[in-house]
């Protein structure tokens, strides 16, 4: 990897095989990811609509990185700043910059007309071959002009995961009078640099569906997303929610973090997971850890208040933490952490076993892919 200045928080990939390697290691990561969830399901951690809306995010994730692959597939190979480098942050989280994300939800706005005035992937392909057969020379620039075309298909396709993924609505039963609803969105945090999925289950009274409401639903989108922050308690977000609609009644909310990545060749991690991937020596594609955090509210009871002179409304009693004391501080009903990781490198950590990691679940990848579960 090119050397980098190490007092910097962020670090930019500057050349083709080391980007090449860093988005070949987030496709296998990513694709462990939805492994996880699927085990969470079969023991009943996740009911099948979770796992549908997590199984999209999770998706979107891994396409987003494939397209950003594409866009810096000639990283470090043309002159000038064409196509430019990838800068991720090694310290906080592994992962792309906030900016990085940013910049493609701009050019997300642009790619039909730099696709109209691009030629297309047969063009580019027979002068390639033409370069190549006929002038014995590396097509570089035209492959550079394929990589940016397949960036701004990727990018025309969508189901990519964005810097914010707006609310949306999964219907899960209910009658006139009370309607029951999967209300789920995402951002990519821009202060840790790390993808954040939320799933809150709401219970509707309203007179008109929230879908078809005109006024309620385009305030409890922007409401949501003006609330989505990393650093606001869950408690936070699902008062301000039960207090600002009156007809809406949420009764758990999760928050999913994704995220850090641990790398020895991309991050600059410090502690015992350093020394477990250092001692580890897994290898290419192997020397690396994901941290996964579920935070989880769920509301314990219910109270009515007075609202105006003649009428009441429902307002949410949420549980807070009851067994380690510390929910005031959480914000939450529970926390679940977990970490995901190579059979060598956790063969070390059950070896080294360091304080801290004894009550986080591990989820173990074998060389086959199977993942394993262990506490």
């Amino acid at each position: 990897m090119p050397e980098t200045d190490l007092t910097q928080d962020h670090a930019s990939l500057d050349d083709a095989l080391t980007a090449r390697r860093y988005f070949a290691k987030f496709d296998r990561v990513t694709g462990h990811l939805a492994r996880v969830a699927a085990l969470m399901q079969q023991e009943g951690r996740f009911s099948k609509p979770d796992i549908t809306v997590l199984g999209r995010y999770l998706r979107g994730l891994s396409a987003t990185f494939e397209a950003l692959s594409d866009k810096y597939l000639l990283t470090g190979r043309m002159k000038g700043s064409r196509p430019g480098s990838l800068t991720i942050d090694r310290v906080e989280s592994g992962f792309p910059v906030y900016q990085e994300l940013m910049t493609m939800a701009n050019d997300a706005q642009q790619a039909e007309r730099h696709l109209r005035n691009m030629p297309g992937q047969t063009d580019l392909k027979d002068a390639m071959i033409h370069q190549i057969v006929g002038e014995q020379k590396i097509p570089t620039r035209l492959q550079f002009a394929m990589s940016q075309r397949l960036y701004y298909e990727a990018l025309q396709r969508g189901g990519l995961f964005w810097a914010r993924n707006d609310p949306e609505l999964l219907w899960q039963g209910g009658d006139d009078d009370r309607r029951k609803y999967l209300l789920h969105w995402a951002t990519y945090d821009s202060q840790v640099n790390l993808p954040v999925i939320y799933l809150m289950d709401i219970e509707d009274s309203g007179r008109t569906a929230l879908p078809k409401d005109q006024h309620r639903w385009p305030e409890v989108q922007s409401h949501l997303m003006a609330q989505s922050l990393d650093g606001l308690k869950l408690v936070t977000i699902a008062r301000g929610f039960d207090e600002d609609f009156d007809e809406l009644h949420p009764k758990r909310l999760r928050r999913f973090h994704v995220g850090p990545m641990y790398s020895s060749a991309f991050t600059r991690q410090t502690g015992p997971l350093r020394e477990v991937l250092e001692e580890a020596d897994a290898g290419m594609g192997e020397d690396w850890a994901l941290a996964w955090t579920m935070e989880e509210l769920e509301s314990a009871r219910v109270t009515e208040e007075k609202s105006g002179w003649f009428s009441t409304v429902e307002r949410e009693i949420f549980a807070l933490d009851p067994f380690s004391g510390r929910g005031a501080d959480t914000g939450a009903t529970r926390i679940e952490r977990a970490i995901i990781l190579p059979q060598k490198p956790y063969q070390v950590l059950e070896e080294k076993k360091p304080r801290g990691f004894r009550h986080i679940r591990k989820f173990v990848v074998s060389p086959q892919g199977r993942v394993l579960s262990y506490r």
